[in-house]
């Protein structure tokens, strides 16, 4: 299984609505963080749904070593971005 690239160290607080169906990108190569767009092609990844079941905010991964996806479980705090 190929390993996904840290894409930030800090998880982002987004704003959903109920009803809505989003993809995270779990792979980190997406130019739309925390959203696929479909930069994973080729790398044996996929991202993960989100069926969002209520209005709020929800705190996705961005450093994509969580054990929770899309979620963030602070995994973040170990994590260093490549380069």
């Amino acid at each position: 299984m190929p390993s996904p690239v840290p894409a930030g160290t800090a998880p982002l607080g987004i704003d959903l609505k109920k009803g809505e169906t989003k993809f995270w990108c779990s792979c980190g190569l997406s130019k739309s963080q925390p959203w696929c767009d479909g930069a994973h092609k080729g790398s044996g990844m996929a991202p993960c749904k989100l069926a969002v079941e209520k209005d709020g905010t929800c705190w996705l991964c961005t450093c994509k070593a969580t054990k929770t996806p899309p979620f963030c479980d602070g995994s973040h705090k170990g994590v260093k971005l490549p380069g």
